[in-house]
């Protein structure tokens, strides 16, 4: 059952992970981009949204790991 469990949260992580991904920016604004291009990365709501943006990333890519080692430990 905890198993079950586990794999249901590191596959909602992953996509969550894919989407989070394709949210940053790469060369371009990314998420900046989307809220308001003509202001410019100089808005100070931008780099905000990029901040929590990064933090949310992280948090969800531990959990992730995590599941995945905790998955490992169980079924090694």
């Amino acid at each position: 059952m905890l198993t079950d469990v586990l794999i249901g949260i590191e596959i909602a992580s992953s996509f969550a992970l894919i989407v989070l991904i394709l949210l940053h920016s790469g060369r371009g604004g990314g998420l900046s981009d989307m809220f308001g291009s003509s202001i410019g990365t100089a808005a100070a709501g931008s780099t905000v949204a990029e901040k929590n943006l990064d933090r949310i990333t992280v948090t969800v890519a531990v959990l992730f790991a995590f599941c995945s080692i905790i998955i490992g430990l169980r079924w090694g």
